[in-house]
């Protein structure tokens, strides 16, 4: 009688096995970690930019899209920017006061405006469209910290943007490349 239930719990620690290596194989139970979704686009003869673009939503559910980049121009000169994208006819972003970035232990960063390098007719800029230089603050990050964006509009409100660590590792990639 024992000989009969150690086979059969024998049969089931097989099967158990089996079925373990088969759900790890397909990544059930370790799903592949996200890769960075890093494009390269050479938009000119010896100038290149590198970007990532993610989809975030903003306190009230509004979908806003997030796009770091880093251009290399052919003289040598490169530049790092955050552009943030908001639904056209909902926002209207303040552009004289800069990005405010706040990390899960309370640091705050500002990232400057950089708009005016958007938009082909700087007198009527896209209201719903900020750009802000990152340059100079993606060292200071730390990418195991969570970041709050807060972006100021017209009526003296702000938008808030909840950043995960694995975005701002995406925007120092984008920052290093090469």
């Amino acid at each position: 009688m024992g000989c009969r239930i150690r086979q059969v719990l024998s049969w089931l620690l097989l099967l158990g096995a089996i079925v373990l290596s088969i759900l790890l194989g397909m990544g059930f139970l370790n799903p592949p970690s996200a890769a960075a979704a890093i494009r390269q686009i050479e938009e000119a003869p010896g100038q290149r930019v590198y970007q990532s673009r993610q989809s975030l939503k903003d306190q009230h559910g509004r979908p806003w899209q997030a796009i770091a980049f880093k251009r290399l121009r052919p003289d040598g000169q490169t530049s790092v920017a955050l552009r943030l994208v908001g639904f056209p006819g909902v926002i209207a972003i303040d552009r004289t006061q800069p990005l405010k970035l706040t990390n899960s232990v309370g640091q705050v960063f500002t990232a400057a405006d950089a708009s005016e390098k958007v938009f082909a007719d700087a007198a009527h800029p896209e209201p719903h469209i900020g750009q802000y230089d990152l340059q100079p603050l993606l060292a200071q990050l730390k990418p195991e910290l969570p970041l709050e964006i807060d972006l100021p509009t017209v009526d003296g409100q702000f938008v808030k943007l909840s950043i995960p660590p694995s975005l701002i590792q995406e925007w120092q990639a984008v920052a290093s490349a090469q």
